[in-house]
């Protein structure tokens, strides 16, 4: 193992959006296996504090690719197209209605259908945008437009979250 791999080389995959989640779960379990600080106890101390640098090195990386808008994200990044979601808020006219028709109709809910009926035309949003997201990335090769979908990404998984809170204060 090499601290200087990316996560794609550490866990052996391909460089691309779309991945096997058994894979990498698979992956994970065996590079656990070879760098547990247990392992290394016979060793001494400071063969212990590099396999646990390992470890969380591991984990970091499984908890990246595991997820799939930290997966896009640093796949942005790999490939010199940062995300930049504080300071780069552009977004298409059309998704920009978008929100603020989600918005105005999150703000007129009453009832958990209306609710419902939000949430499930996210989730098609959401769907439809990482479908959008795996082609960028892995068959345009355009980075900085998959960035570009990835932080409308952002947004549609922050509202989500939004809904899911309005429905949790309608079930108190």
């Amino acid at each position: 193992m090499n601290l200087q791999s990316n996560d794609f080389e550490l866990f052996n995959l391909p460089v691309r959006f779309a991945q096997d989640g058994k894979a990498i779960d698979a992956r994970w379990k065996e590079l656990q296996r070879e760098a547990h600080p247990d392992k290394f106890a016979a060793q001494g101390a400071a063969a212990q504090r590099v396999a646990m640098q390992w470890s969380v090195r591991i984990n970091e990386a499984y908890q990246r690719l595991r997820d799939f808008l930290k997966r896009a994200t640093y796949l942005c990044e790999l490939h010199g197209a940062p995300i930049n979601a504080e300071s780069n808020t552009a977004m298409p006219a059309d998704f920009l209605m978008q929100q603020m028709q989600w918005r105005e109709a999150l703000e007129e809910a009453q009832s958990l259908e209306d609710l419902e009926e939000i949430a499930a035309q996210c989730l098609l949003a959401k769907r439809k945008q990482l479908l959008k997201i795996e082609h960028t990335l892995d068959v345009d090769k355009d980075y900085p437009a998959a960035a570009q979908q990835v932080r409308s990404l952002m947004f549609i998984e922050r509202f989500a979250h939004e809904i899911d809170a309005r429905i949790d204060q309608l079930g108190q």
